[in-house]
């Protein structure tokens, strides 16, 4: 049950917090998604492969987006070989559609991402940038992502705020 009780403080603490749509997106306090991801300590090997890929400029765009953020821990369990193959010139392509495969269009809380999945029986499609399709869901109180080749990755933490969206953290490599 922890991501439910995690959800429901973060509904509360949005609800408090709320700002008025017609407030605009941007808070110039806030880093982008690219530039929040670059601080972090977990995410080398995610901002490595953004460079790589050629999205910076993208993910610094105005969006919104709301990124599944795999940490270094996450990009370490893809096969050995795997990330140091995806970042060459030659795999950029694949590494694109790797990276936008966790990026969706629009600015998605977590408790968004819980109404959905109710309001849809216990699992709901998430179209992504790339074109392809997540499937969430609960379990155990976990929020899940199930991606196009069946990897069940959880999200291990949620809503981080940034100036052009939200990062979820997950614990794997979501595959379109």
């Amino acid at each position: 049950m922890k991501f439910t009780k995690t959800l429901l403080a973060a509904a509360a603490l949005a609800t408090a917090t709320a700002v008025p749509a017609s407030a605009g997106h941007h808070h110039n306090s806030q880093p982008d998604i690219v530039a929040a991801a670059a601080s972090n300590d977990n995410f080398e090997t995610l901002v490595a492969a953004v460079k790589a890929a050629g999205l910076v400029e993208t993910l610094q765009g105005d969006g919104p987006f709301t990124v599944f953020a795999p940490t270094d821990r996450a990009f370490a369990k893809l096969p050995d070989g795997t990330v140091g193959a995806l970042v060459q010139p030659e795999n950029r392509d694949a590494l694109t559609g790797i990276l936008t495969y966790h990026v969706v269009a629009g600015e998605f809380k977590a408790a968004d991402v819980l109404d959905l999945v109710r309001r849809h029986g216990g699992s709901a499609a998430i179209p992504t940038v790339q074109g392809g399709e997540l499937i969430a869901s609960l379990s155990d109180g976990e929020l899940i992502l199930t991606d196009e080749q069946g990897n069940r990755i959880a999200v291990t933490q949620t809503d981080l705020d940034v100036s052009n969206g939200v990062i979820h953290v997950i614990d794997g490599v979501l595959m379109p």
